[in-house]
């Protein structure tokens, strides 16, 4: 019984640090600032379709210091590699130290894909997210709503967690979501650094959120 006991109180000590822990690393990330002695390495979540057109204009106004730049996106998705390697060949004749990799995972939604599968295939694709993640370690995350970027910003959360690197979450929701968040910008907005918003009436109703004007 003492047995049972003491590893009841084990587990749940183990949960209240963990948690501990999870509320300093979301509070304090906003005081984060990578880059001040180098280069930031940026891992970049693309998706079909607009979301790749998209994170691909927001590229395109940082400066040479975001680098290495690690692209991901979803195994199934087709199209986004070509539009990332034609991005990066016009950045390359302007930035000689072009570094970037095309990295892939399973998707963690499909399109009309059930909502109980949809945890199974999220939680599958965590399972390839950590052990990039780790490998990585970018100094950021940046992403702007296709459902791959969930396990990743998870996996990147999980990196400070665990004391071994604060990773910088930044979400920029699509110019399309004018009234209400996307699904994937409402599961990130409690721990993303900064979640960018493009309508001012989304920054009324989400008080976290940064309204700078149409970004992208």
């Amino acid at each position: 019984m003492a047995f049972i006991l003491g590893a009841v109180f084990a587990v749940l000590l183990i949960c209240l640090l963990f948690i501990l822990r999870l509320f300093v690393v979301v509070k304090t990330g906003s005081t984060y600032q990578p880059g001040t002695k180098g280069s930031v390495s940026v891992l970049v979540v693309a998706g079909s379709g607009g979301h790749t057109s998209e994170i691909l204009r927001l590229m395109e106004s940082l400066s040479a210091a975001y680098t290495p730049r690690h692209y991901v996106i979803a195994d199934t998705d087709r199209m986004s590699e070509e539009k990332i390697c034609t991005f990066e060949s016009s950045k390359h004749h302007s930035d000689s130290e072009s570094q970037f990799t095309i990295c892939r995972i399973p998707r963690s939604r499909e399109v009309h894909q059930s909502w109980s599968s949809s945890v199974l295939s999220t939680l599958n694709a965590l399972r390839y997210s950590l052990p990039l993640v780790f490998k990585l370690k970018p100094d950021m995350v940046l992403c702007n709503g296709p459902g791959t970027c969930v396990p990743l910003c998870v996996a990147g959360l999980l990196l400070g967690i665990l004391g071994m690197k604060k990773v910088l979450i930044v979400y920029v929701e699509s110019i399309c979501r004018v009234q209400t968040l996307s699904l994937t910008g409402k599961i990130l907005y409690p721990i993303a650094d900064y979640f960018f918003v493009q309508w001012s009436s989304l920054r009324d109703e989400y008080p976290k959120s940064i309204f700078l004007g149409r970004i992208v």
